[in-house]
This record gives C-alpha cells, structure tokens and sequence, in this order.
C-alpha cells in the first residue's frame, strides 16, 4: 500500500528545506514582513494560495511526495484498521524545541511531519489542507515563547483549536496553554517559573498516559520549561484536568534519575491512538480541587489534548532507529531516505544562492584536488614541540597572515591534533565579508566581500540579497566552493585527522542575521566573517607526537615545493632551550589586578539591571534562558600579539585554543576556549559539547574538590545545561536522520587551569542530503550564547546589551575541502584589532539566578585572558 500528499486537483508542494540548497527557486514567493510587539512576524492579512496549487510551506524540512493513492482521516471508518503512516502537520511557535519533536514523530510515524510556522499560513489554507486535500492526520501545536493570549506568539493555532473540531490536537507548553485559553481558560504567571527542572506527576489514568506511573515516587518525572500556567478554577466544563504535578517544589536533574518516561509516550499514544482509529473522549474524576498546577488537560467532545511538559530525557546510546515501511517491511536506505525531499540534488543550481564559485572563480568551475602528505614519527617532542615548531615555521615578520587551531590542552582526551600554517601556497586566498550598515530583515544577506589571493591581488563585491526566501544568504555561501572541490578519497587515507586543507578563520556573532535571527542592533568593529583558504599545513598529533605536513594542489601540478622545504626546516630543528610547556622567552612580566587596565563597558550596577530585566523577560515566558554578555576593553597599541598568545595559552591551555592573524586588518585573535561548537567527522557524525555552568578553582586539593562538587550539584547550574542541551538536540535535529540524536555524555565537569566547567555531549548522524555549511547554518550561533529559545532569545539580548559582540560568542575552526569541519565557541578570548585588545564575557540567566552572582561569574570568566594581558604588557 503506498501513500502521497500530492492530488490531480491541487498538488501539495513542499516548502523549501531550511539550510539547504536543494530548493526549486521558482516555487518561491515573496512574503511581506510586518513588525509586531518588537519581533518580526509576517503578516497575517496574506492572500491564500491554494487555489494556484502552490503552497510553500517553507523554511523547514519537509518530506517529498510517496507514490500512490493518500488514506487520511475520512478512510479511518472501517473497525480494526490501521495507518501504515501517520501524517502530522507541526505547527512551530518559533520555539528551539521543535525539533525535538520533529525527531519523535519522525521514528513515531514512520514519516517526517509537515512544519509550519505558525504564520506562515492562513486559515484559508490550513483548512484546505486538512479538510480538502486530506494531506495530515492529526497536528501538533509546539512549545514557544511568550503567552497564547499575544496574537503576535500564538499565530494561527487559536483559530486551529476553534475551527478543527473534529481533528485530533496535541498542543506542548504554548499549545496547551493555548488550548485552555481558546476555551476561555486563564493563563496565568506560575507560582514560580520553572525551566529545566523536574517534577513528579500525578495524571488521571486516561489513556494518554497509558502505562506510565502516577504520583508521589511513582518514577514519573518531567522537564518543565514555563513561567505560565492554565488556572485551574478557571477551567470551563468542556476542558478536563487530565494531568498535575503532585507538588510545588522542582528538583534538579541529578536529583531525579530513576525516571525512564518522557513526552515520547505521549506523543507515541497520540500517534497510535489515530491509527486505531479511536479517539472518543476519555472518562475522568473531576476537576482538581486542590492547588496543584495543570500540566495537562483534554476537550471533553473533541480529540484535543494538552501537556505542559516536554520530554524528560534523551537517546543515551550512539545507535539510532531508521524509519519503517511498515507496508512493505523495508528500512528507508540512506538514498531512499533522502528521496523524501521534495527538491533533488539536481536543483541545486536553481536554489537562489549566490554563484560563489563563478564569482571567486569566474574561470574554474569545478576544482580536481590533489593532496601530498608526508609522515615524521615522533618528531614533535624532538624538535621542542608544537610552540617552537610554529615559532620556527610561521613566526616571522610578525608571524603575519598565519593560523594555528592550537589543542594546548589535551587531558583527558579533550582534543589530539594542531593545525598551522599560513600565506604561500597557489591556492592560498583570504576572504574578508562585512555586513552591510542595514542589517535587517530587508538586507539580511548583504555586505562586502573582499577576496585577496596568493599573489596580492585584492577584488571586492557588494553581495545583495537574492530573495527573502533564499535557502543559502551571501554570507554562508562563501563555502559554497567547497561543493566545487572533485577529489580521490584515497588521497587521505591512513591521516587519523579531518582537516586536510581549506578554510580556516572565524564567524562573528552579528552573521546571527543570516541564521534566522531579526537584526543587529549594533554594528561590529571587526569583520563579520575573515577566512584563510589554506593549502598548505602543518599537523601535530599530540598522542603519539607525530607530525603530518600537507599540501594540496589543482590535479594538473605536480610539484610540491612546499612540502619539500618544509621537511627540510623540520628535520633541521633542534629542541629550543624551552621545551613544550616550560617558561617561555617573553618580556618581562610585572603584576598586576586582574581588572585594573581594562575598562568595562557595563559597569556592575548596570549589569545587574540588565540580570533583572532578563529575570523579568524569564518571569513573563519570553525565554527559558538568556545568555547576557559584556565586553571589556583597553588601549594597548603596538604589542607582541604572538608572545601574548604564547603567554595565554601557557597560563590558561584549553582544547579549542586558536590564534589567527589577518595582517591586512590589523586583527589578532588569541583564543582560549575550553568549548566545542560543532564537528562534522568523515564518518557523517556531527557533535556538540556546549558548556553551561562554570566555577572558580580551589586554592587547595579539599577545596577544589569540594568546588567541583559545589557545581555537579548546583540546581541552576544543571538547569542551565540541561536547556541548553534541548536546545542542541532541536538544532542537530533539523540536519539529522530521525532517531539518530543523542547524548552520550550529561553534564560531566571537566577541569582547567583556573576553572571547574559543566560539559554535555550532543551526537547525531547527519543526513546524506545536507551539506557541511547546512548544519553549521542550522546550529548558528551555538546555543550556549544565545539562549533558549533562540531567536526570541536572540532579540531580547540585543535589545539589552550595548555593544557589538563581534568575534566573541561566534566561532574559530576549519572547514576541510571534503566537508568535514569542526568549530569552537569564542570564549575565554583576547581581540587585537586596531591597538585596541577586547574580552567577552557573560552567564547564563535563568529562574534561578542572582544577580550579584552572574556579575561575578563574567568576571570569572575574563580573569584568565585579562591576566594574561596585564602581565604580559
């Protein structure tokens, strides 16, 4: 039996994939934006499209038509029969755990839902839909920010709950709340907001919560995200408590282990529930007389339900369940499985993006890599280690236009290899972009891009928009060469590392603009983006200190010189009288306060009004989360900015350290970031390892003990990863295979040199039809700096904060010409541009936080580069 959402009358034509280039640009159409209670939204006056046959349901992903006849709900009248698929329209409220659920319906229904935002359609077409086509079974209100009574937060779903009457509804968090006010329902600030904390729940036995526990002990904990709630004396006849938490009082996670269930069981109950094709109303016991607070209620005439709390855990195991054709008993392969787009591989040249490859290539085309490589065993230890090798090789005059993605801390197995080089290769360039001044909704993409090559030649383009509904803006399509690179994968067999040549450099934060987010209210100083194309390598693998050089070239050269020189200067050193680790020759140094020389641009009264207007934006249901940063600054002008680096990496070494110096922009980036952003290994698997919760080193063994224990078991601090671990998975969802996302590794704490750090692993198989700069454009900027939800998250900082983040919060790393990558987050970071040096700093904002206390903690965190610089001067 087979299945499509397409008819003869009207095709269903699905919406572009949001970050990925494989989009019909001719089933694209303009939208108008509106603004609406300081966020923008489209406007919801939109002309229903139906009648042209052309519905873009855009910006997310979106399974192609299945052959065959379609079975929707008006097929469900025959007794005992069963949906081989369920077809589930999701409906998005701009929320960063939508994804979430995208992934469990995925494996649920053994097919991807439909995702909308909840504006980007009318009434007119979502009744066409589910009413004519027949195209979904039931839908799926998401979380989301703000409050259903905010026409601005809630979109089309009230109208949705009104009029579907007859149309099975799931609504989580906003959706239930949503659903209690379109019947008349209060919503109402909670007792207390509770975000990323555990409760125990008490349900009435109805069967959407069919086998799982009630009450006190009963094993059933949940996550709770929300400052709003349903009043439940508010509560008409027609809506039914069906779920409560048993208390007022949130536990922390490490608290609450012994739970195995989560909204997985409702939502798989929701799912079977139609096709069994029963979704009479449950009995119940009456309304609830005590105080407790709904956390779930259900129409008493209609198939609608709510819950308040989302999933309480995630996969732990790095296998992952393929969907199912349950008609014909066979596994979707990864090439059938990318047949589910509506766009193929062959309609990538009409996606809307700018042709990168023509315009930094006009001549090429398509590029035939070849790399050499060569192999000393042991050599790093020999000839003084990573530092003097670089010094040796790259720190000439000024150690100018060089690179080295530095793991100067490799405890633990944190990180193994270094990578280093810089100008002189044919294939060599440096490309700089720059925002345009006006970077909003109506110039997202635009800015100046300038490309420098191997011979000094310098050429600059203004790079305007396509369309609004672009897959790929002129920002991210910088990489799009790397789709142009042809290459043997023989050549880089037998290298135990992913980068084999190509682009090195940094992301600022304000490219957030090109990731979905509104605006930049403030305009960065440094470029936006600054990238080398490196040809030429040098790598250390620090387990076994061996040292790789590489060199790749067009197929047609056949000669390497590089590769040749480079051995001989390598084989001619000799151990420098300071090994690997030891003092090394630097000016003199002389104390000093740690903040004395810089001067903050927020001063602490300030930043403690900008903590309370965050609790306030959390208080009212904005965000979940809000990651509030600051920058301190200092006039330094001509300096060592190398010896600065050796410096900082000595006192403060860290697994994602970088150092990048663009001589032409008078820029210098010394990094020390103990924190990964994303990687993207030849093997497909993409992870994140974000850091959330941070404190001081003990000044003795007992006492760094007892502070790393302090933070394994602070409530906030668990809180604060355990959302932003949510947040991951919802990114890492929209690129990856359904069912394949998981977290290996929760909250484990990791040591530095100055700080305790609480780190959570987040994996997930790519999918086989995104590319590299997809996944990087759907988890951009890393959900650490943000916070959750992100966009709303997003807005609110900038309305907040007074200046430019510029490279801090965004990310350092390579992108490897066969498309692996791997990037961190800019933290812990001294900026030299210009004689001016900067630091970022900041802390996540939640429920639970003090304000006083968040002051501190940016402190904290600008100690060790601040240090570094005071007494490095």
């Amino acid at each position: 039996m087979n299945f499509t959402l397409c008819s003869s009358s009207s095709e269903l034509r699905y919406p572009l994939v949001e970050g990925l280039p494989y989009t019909n640009k001719n089933m694209l159409e303009s939208e108008p934006f509106v603004k609406v209670d300081k966020f923008n939204k489209k406007d919801n006056t939109q002309v229903s499209n139906h009648d042209a046959g052309k519905l873009v349901m855009s910006t997310n992903l979106m399974p192609r038509c299945l052959n065959g006849s379609y079975v929707g709900k008006n097929n469900l009248k025959e007794p005992g029969w069963k949906l081989e698929f369920v077809r589930t329209l999701l409906i998005d409220n701009y929320d960063s755990y939508t994804y979430n659920i995208y992934q469990e319906l995925s494996v649920i229904n053994g097919v991807p839902p439909v995702v909308v935002r909840n504006d980007e359609l009318t009434w007119k077409d979502i009744r066409y839909y589910l009413y004519e086509e027949n195209a979904f079974d039931n839908v799926v209100i998401s979380p989301g920010p703000g409050s259903p009574t905010c026409p601005a937060d809630i979109g089309i779903c009230l109208q949705v709950l009104l009029d579907c009457w007859d149309i099975p509804i799931l609504g989580v968090c906003l959706g239930h709340q949503a659903l209690g006010y379109v019947h008349g329902a209060k919503v109402v600030h909670a007792p207390e907001p509770v975000h990323g904390r555990l409760s125990e729940v008490e349900h009435n036995g109805c069967r959407l919560f069919n086998d799982i526990p009630s009450g006190h002990d009963s094993g059933f904990k949940v996550v709770r995200y929300h400052s709003l709630v349903i009043d439940a004396e508010s509560l008409p006849d027609e809506l039914i408590p069906i779920a409560w938490t048993s208390s007022m009082d949130a536990l922390s996670f490490i608290e609450t282990q012994k739970s195995d269930f989560s909204l997985e069981y409702a939502v798989g109950y929701f799912s079977e529930k139609l096709k069994n094709g029963s979704y009479s109303p449950f009995s119940h016991s009456g309304k609830m007389q005590s105080v407790k607070v709904l956390m779930g209620i259900m129409h008493s005439t209609r198939p609608h339900y709510g819950v308040q709390m989302p999933q309480r855990l995630f996969t732990e195991v790095p296998g992952y369940q393929q969907l199912v054709n349950n008609a014909d008993g066979q596994l979707y392969s990864k090439a059938s499985r990318s047949s589910l787009l509506q766009n193929s591989e062959s309609n990538a040249s009409c996606s809307g993006m700018v042709d990168m490859v023509n315009l930094l290539h006009p001549s090429a085309g398509v590029k035939y890599l070849k790399l050499k490589w060569k192999k000393f065993k042991h050599l790093a230890g020999k000839v003084g280690g990573a530092k003097n090798i670089f010094c040796e090789l790259f720190g000439h005059h000024k150690a100018e236009n060089t690179f080295w993605l530095d793991s100067s801390s490799i405890e633990k197995r944190r990180a193994r290899f270094s990578f280093m080089g810089g100008k002189g290769g044919t294939l060599w360039k440096q490309l700089t972009f720059k925002l345009s001044e006006r970077s909003d909704k109506t110039l997202k993409g635009s800015g100046f891009l300038s490309v420098e090559d191997a011979q000094g030649s310098t050429s600059s383009t203004f790079l305007d928009e396509v369309s609004q509904c672009e897959v790929i803006s002129a920002t991210w399509s910088l990489f799009q060469e790397l789709l142009s690179f042809c290459y043997d994968e023989k050549d880089y067999e037998g290298l135990p590392f992913d980068f084999h040549g190509g682009y090195v450099g940094y992301m600022g934060y304000s490219l957030k603009v090109e990731c979905g987010a509104s605006s930049n209210c403030h305009k960065s100083k440094t470029p936006d983006a600054c990238f080398f194309f490196a040809d030429n390598l040098v790598v250390i693998d620090h387990c076994s200190d061996d040292v790789y050089i590489l060199s790749i070239k067009e197929e047609c050269t056949s000669t390497t010189p590089w590769l040749d020189n480079t051995e001989q200067k390598l084989l001619s050193l000799k151990a420098s009288a300071t090994e690997e680790g030891g003092e090394p020759a630097l000016q003199a140094l002389r104390s000093s306060e740690c903040q004395g020389s810089f001067i903050v641009d927020k001063s602490r009264e300030e930043y403690i009004k900008d903590v309370d207007k965050c609790l306030e934006y959390i208080k009212d249901g904005e965000s979940y989360e809000l990651c509030l940063t600051t920058q301190m600054r200092k006039r330094i002008g001509e300096m060592d900015s190398l010896g600065l680096y050796l410096h900082l990496r000595e006192k403060n070494p860290a697994p994602y350290a970088a150092w990048l110096n663009f001589s032409k922009e008078n820029l210098c980036v010394c990094c020390s970031s103990p924190e990964r952003f994303l990687r993207l290994d030849r093997n497909g698997i993409l992870e994140a390892k974000p850091i959330k919760g941070t404190i001081a080193r003990g000044a003795t063994l007992e006492e760094d003990e007892q502070r790393k224990l302090q933070l394994q078991y602070s409530e906030k601090d668990q809180a604060e990863n355990l959302m932003i671990v949510d947040l991951l998975r919802n990114d890492l969802g929209r690129v990856c295979e359904p069912g394949s996302v998981h977290v290996p590794h929760l909250m484990d704490v990791e040591s530095y040199a100055t700080v305790h750090t609480m780190v959570s692993t987040i994996r997930g198989k790519k999918r086989s039809d995104v590319s590299a700069v997809d996944c990087v454009r759907a988890a951009f900027p890393g959900g650490s700096m943000t916070g959750a939800p992100k966009l709303r998250s997003m807005e609110l900082l900038d309305s907040i904060e007074s200046s430019p983040r510029g490279i801090y919060s965004g990310s350092i790393g390579f992108f490897s010409y066969n498309q692996t990558f791997d990037l961190n987050i800019v933290i812990r970071t001294v900026v030299i541009h210009e004689g001016e040096a900067s630091i970022g700093g900041g802390g996540a904002i939640v429920a639970l936080s003090n304000p006083e206390d968040e002051y501190d903690e940016m402190i904290l965190k600008t100690s060790a580069p601040a240090k570094a610089v005071t007494e490095f001067l």
